[in-house]
């Protein structure tokens, strides 16, 4: 156990099922006129969230506008589009609404705001320029409506260029939100398909970080309490989406992955999904990951990453009495079980429309944008072990 790191995560985070109706109370909304982040899908409007927000910000006498370009795997065209409206507008603050791809769009919107140029200017790893952030943001509030990406407790932003494919993770300690709203009743309505890719999401958030190279003991107890608490209420969740005490159970575990994602570091499987999904954009991100997550942990365990057995502990396997090169296995046994428990079985990448010869393209582009990623990972990686790694999924 490492018994040093740093904690800092200076988000305020009010959360409880009906927290969104203090967004006309709290004291703590960092602006007079708000840019609104939400999905293209229309479902923030269809729910009748859009409508609240504004609602309670026009209580507080504050001014907002909407911003509903954002697609499911955001794009640095829109973050560009939104920054620029920002601007027009005179919003003095920014707010995501929705699931990550709107909160992450968000955070981007909000750094673009203050700095001038293209957003891809900034990223230091793929075709990015490398040019330095003026180290200011629009202050940024976070309302997800899914639990799964944790991005209302971290630094992080995902955004993908079309033009190359190229889909990046990117954040700085402005970043974080000032204010996150953690509302379960704002996830009933989430079908049970995406709630399990979701859910998923989060829970390789727990995992990578907690057998990164960078874990720590603060990210090990958010992460080990989340794994737990996903392989709960994940099944729950998914069976039954009006379940309060297993909704309020992921929201709670997303968190704390996203605060594992603040302490920590992730690790290669996510830059492996980040470039399947950059070059594939109709692929969930909790999807990809699942569909690479038996294959790509059994290559770990297969190097005796130990600190798997410690998950697969936390998920109700017993290894205690197996013998030392068997206990990573383990974990693949109960990663197993709970892909299947929330109907995740068939989710390959073959079922996507991927083909087993996009495997160069892919290692050569995950290589490329994930170093940072790859740094981490507890066993080296080349890029013909992520060929083998991406051709074995099929």
């Amino acid at each position: 156990m490492k018994l040093e790191f740093n904690y800092f995560i200076p988000t305020r985070i009010l959360f409880g099922a009906g927290k969104l109706k203090e967004l006309a109370t709290t004291r703590y909304l960092p602006g007079k006129k708000a840019l609104i982040v939400i999905s293209s899908g229309g479902s923030m409007k269809k729910q009748g969230y859009l409508d609240r927000v504004t609602g309670y910000l026009a209580e507080r006498g504050i001014q907002s506008v909407v911003f509903d370009k954002i697609l499911p795997n955001p794009i640095a065209q829109h973050v560009g589009e939104g920054a620029a409206l920002a601007k027009r507008e005179g919003c003095d603050f920014v707010i995501g609404l929705g699931g990550g791809s709107s909160i992450d769009s968000a955070k981007s919107i909000a750094v673009m705001v203050k700095n001038e140029g293209e957003y891809w200017d900034y990223m230091w790893t793929g075709t990015g320029k490398k040019m330095r952030l003026s180290g200011q943001a629009l202050p940024i509030v976070a309302i997800p409506t899914t639990a799964g990406t944790g991005t209302e407790a971290n630094p992080w932003a995902v955004i993908t260029k079309t033009e190359t494919n190229e889909k990046i993770g990117s954040g700085a300690g402005y970043t974080f939100p000032t204010l996150s709203i953690v509302d379960p009743e704002l996830m009933l309505s989430i079908p049970p398909k995406l709630t399990a890719y979701q859910g998923m999401d989060a829970f390789f958030h727990a995992v990578e970080g907690y057998i990164s190279t960078q874990s720590n003991l603060a990210s090990d107890i958010f992460a080990l309490d989340a794994i737990g608490l996903i392989t709960r209420y994940l099944p729950l969740a998914v069976k039954d989406g009006s379940n309060m005490e297993a909704r309020s159970g992921m929201a709670w575990a997303s968190t704390q992955a996203g605060f594992v994602e603040s302490l920590s570091l992730l690790i290669s499987h996510h830059a492996l999904e980040h470039s399947i999904s950059g070059r594939h954009p109709d692929v969930t991100h909790g999807a990809g990951l699942t569909a690479t997550s038996v294959s790509y942990f059994s290559y770990l365990a297969k190097h005796n990453v130990s600190r798997l057995s410690d998950i697969a502990r936390k998920m109700g396997e017993n290894v205690d009495k197996m013998p030392e090169d068997k206990k990573p296995f383990a974990f693949i046994t109960a990663l197993k079980k709970l892909i299947k428990k929330v109907g995740l079985e068939n989710a390959t990448l073959a079922s996507f429309g991927l083909k087993k010869e996009e495997a160069e393209v892919i290692a050569q582009n995950s290589l490329e944008t994930g170093g940072l990623q790859y740094l981490c990972t507890p066993v080296p990686l080349t890029k013909e072990n992520i060929v083998e790694i991406f051709e074995s999924c099929f």
